[in-house]
């Protein structure tokens, strides 16, 4: 099956890198220092493949997409595996680190994601998940002009959205969709997959926080 950004790597990676600094700058205090084998779920273009290996981690990365792999590949030289987030091709207790950056938008099944994150992590283990923040972003937010959003009644409508009046033309969202996983389901998606939630921000200060990143922990 096509995964849903083949097609779309070269203008992903520009459209996203110009932005990937902001990123990159709160994932070192975020994962903080570290060692042993990471792994970057839905890595893409690889944008942050040396970021994650700059705390001190061995990083390897898997997406779906060929496509961005591809990229990937000339970016960094990282180990790079295509594959499915919900079917990971590891043994249990294989990674001391687990990352999913900007991820939970675009898998149909994030808490699938997370119970196989739980998987092979180490007991112990830290997952760092990182990226839109459900209650302002979404099918549901209608962005103004003057930097307010309208929040919508369908907030509570889980899954997958090819569509929304409100997104932006031309970007991520209306060339691939999102999927929309409600606040509660993504806080609630953590603790089914056994994981011990430690901290979680909204990264950047903005008004409205448009970032959601959880910091958890496997139990051992």
């Amino acid at each position: 099956m096509t995964a849903r950004y083949d097609g779309q790597a070269e203008w992903y990676d520009e459209y996203i890198g110009s932005n990937a600094a902001v990123t990159i700058a709160d994932l070192g205090d975020l994962l903080g220092p570290g060692e042993g084998l990471c792994l970057d779920l839905g890595c893409g273009t690889g944008l942050y493949l040396d970021a994650i290996r700059s705390t001190g981690r061995a990083v390897v990365g898997l997406d779906r997409s060929a496509d961005q792999l591809r990229l990937a590949r000339r970016r960094d030289g990282a180990p790079l595996l295509q594959g499915d987030a919900t079917a990971l091709p590891f043994a249990a207790d294989t990674f001391g680190t687990v990352t999913a950056l900007w991820v939970s938008t675009d898998i149909g099944d994030f808490a699938g994601l997370l119970k196989e994150a739980a998987r092979v992590l180490r007991p112990g283990g830290l997952l760092l998940s990182y990226g839109v923040h459900p209650c302002f972003n979404g099918p549901h937010i209608e962005a103004r002009e003057d930097g307010a959003v309208i929040i919508h009644p369908t907030y509570g409508t889980r899954g997958w959205h090819k569509r929304s009046p409100w997104w932006r033309k031309g970007g991520v969202r209306e060339r691939v969709g999102m999927s929309h996983v409600p606040l509660a389901d993504l806080i609630n998606a953590f603790i089914d997959a056994g994981l011990t939630i430690e901290h979680v921000y909204e990264p950047q200060q903005r008004p409205i926080p448009n970032v959601l990143a959880v910091r958890a922990s496997r139990r051992g």
